[in-house]
């Protein structure tokens, strides 16, 4: 009976043990930074309001994680691909963070993942649109949660192109988000009997698009696509609108952010059919997260990137707390376990290339007779099941994920 007793205590102290080695946070603390712009043509989309919008996780989890304080750090890339990669180094070998949510600009982007991935620290990709992080450029440490180009092309290009808009010229962001956009809607034109008549690149944070409107405008098109975003979309709407452009042929943003929207004059936007990942009126789940927010931003409405940085904070977080330890492939094992399901994401899971799959929003800006408010912007006219916006894991070629799938 004694040697039972000892036994049966040997075992709970190893028990015991186990427990607490499993539960560990390095350094003490989870941190967390943030990487956005902070004063360019994405400032709106992400900079500050992704910032809050991480902050926002975290005092909703409790502001600690296993008994551990969460914190949060930030700064401005600049969109600049060297600055992000200096800047995720020194946090990752001085600064101990833990992970970096948040970045905007695929060529930053990209940037900063080799240095992650190098590191094995997760990145969680919230703000940029390249589908190079889950295909070619693929990392058992990526998590692309918001949106990406397959799934703006398949949500908005297709059915322009099914509806009978034949002939396409696109005006195109002069650097990797915009190059994969281009390219990704040209093969769905393509593949839907569709014909690309030709394109024209525009440097990042052009401000006179009048020249690249004029060489659409020449080709003859049946639609003239923006494969750009943010005030760089903005201002090429806007010239087309000056050159009458808009009254002649369809102009297509093939990536619009809420406050993007917002800022087009209804008579010149209104009527545009685009693909979202989030609105923040669909329904009381987005409005009471929206309403919260919009509080600490002065009232400005949230684009889809600031709920997919909310959104994926808390899941990294949760995973941490399951996994018991802030160790990244521990936890990125439990983020790819369990669902995604909150006010952003509907039925949406972490695919094993890293891809965040998840319900995506054909929506139409509506026009200024049809809105109650200044942020009453989109009418989401169709629901689409995210296994049919984003790009199948088979077709993407990630082979370290292709080798999870078998298993």
């Amino acid at each position: 009976m004694k040697l039972m007793r000892k036994t049966l205590i040997a075992s709970a102290l190893i028990a015991a043990t186990g427990a607490a080695q499993a539960a560990e946070i390095s350094d003490g603390k989870v941190k967390i930074g943030v990487l956005g712009d902070m004063g360019g043509v994405y400032a709106d989309i992400s900079g500050q309001g992704s910032v809050e919008a991480v902050k926002m996780a975290v005092e909703d989890f409790g502001g600690t994680v296993l008994g551990k304080p969460i914190e949060v750090v930030y700064a401005d890339t600049q969109l600049k691909p060297d600055v992000g990669s200096t800047i995720a180094r020194t946090w990752i070998e001085d600064e101990q963070v833990d992970v970096i949510n948040g970045a905007v600009a695929s060529s930053v982007t990209g940037a900063v993942t080799k240095v992650m991935t190098a590191a094995e620290k997760i990145t969680l990709i919230t703000a940029s649109a390249s589908h190079a992080f889950t295909t070619k450029a693929c990392s058992p440490f990526n998590a692309h949660w918001t949106y990406d180009v397959v799934s703006l092309a398949n949500g908005t290009v297709k059915p322009m192109v099914q509806s009978g808009k034949q002939k396409w010229f696109f005006i195109t962001a002069d650097y990797a988000f915009g190059h994969a956009l281009e390219s990704v809607a040209s093969g769905v034109i393509k593949e839907n009997g569709g014909e690309v008549l030709g394109a024209v690149r525009a440097p990042l944070g052009t401000t006179d698009f009048s020249s690249y409107i004029l060489q659409a405008q020449s080709a003859g098109a049946d639609v003239i696509a923006l494969a750009n975003a943010g005030t760089d979309m903005v201002n090429s709407l806007k010239t087309a609108a000056e050159f009458g452009v808009t009254d002649m042929v369809d102009v297509a943003g093939l990536l619009v952010f809420t406050p993007n929207a917002q800022a087009l004059d209804p008579a010149i936007a209104g009527g545009m059919k685009l693909t979202t990942g989030f609105y923040w009126d669909m329904d009381e789940k987005t409005r009471e997260w929206s309403e919260r927010y919009m509080a600490r931003m002065d009232g400005k409405i949230p684009a889809m990137p600031h709920a997919g940085a909310y959104s994926s904070t808390i899941h990294y977080l949760k995973a941490v707390e399951a996994a018991g330890t802030d160790d990244s492939k521990a936890v990125m094992a439990k983020m790819k376990e369990m669902p995604v399901e909150d006010f952003f994401s509907r039925n949406g899971y972490l695919r094993a290339d890293g891809r965040m799959v998840h319900d995506m929003l054909q929506v139409r800006i509506k026009n200024a007779d049809e809105r109650s408010s200044d942020n009453d912007i989109f009418a989401i006219e169709k629901v689409i099941p995210g296994d049919e916006a984003f790009l199948p894991l088979e077709a993407g070629g990630c082979e370290f994920a292709m080798a999870m799938a078998k298993k």
